[in-house]
């Protein structure tokens, strides 16, 4: 069995576009119109990530401005070399983080949170030292 990717179903297929390809750099694979079911799919690939791993769908269905986001959802999670220049750059954007950054429950890492246009939950962690706590 392969993991082929997680879907998000978007307000503003744009928007989310120049978020996730602009401000996290990911790289939009194929975006396509599907006129009968009046829908557009867009697939993403995370940066760095040249394994053919799972991708990131978003999905665009037309006429449709608002969804709720369901409690069973927890977040997306995603590696980043340093937490803190990477707030820098969002902060660019004019975006922040909606939480930390802080020391993780184990202390060998810093997380955060951020929050996409349509709300879902994106964690961030730095990659895992060998050994030790930060200091």
């Amino acid at each position: 069995m392969k993991y082929l990717h997680t879907m998000l179903r978007v307000k503003n297929l744009e928007k989310s576009l120049e978020f996730y390809c602009n401000v996290l750099n990911f790289k939009l694979l194929s975006k396509d119109e599907f006129k009968e079911g009046e829908f557009t799919l867009a697939f993403l690939q995370a940066p760095n990530d040249e394994s053919n791993g799972p991708t990131l769908e978003l999905t665009y269905n037309w006429g449709v401005d608002q969804y709720e986001i369901g409690t069973a959802y927890g977040h997306l999670a995603f590696e980043v070399p340093d937490i803190f220049e990477f707030q820098k750059k969002l902060q660019k954007f004019g975006l922040d983080l909606s939480w930390g950054p802080k020391k993780s429950p184990s202390g060998k890492r810093y997380i955060a949170f951020m929050i996409d246009p349509d709300g879902y939950k994106i964690e961030l962690l730095e990659p895992r030292p060998l050994s030790g706590e930060l200091s």
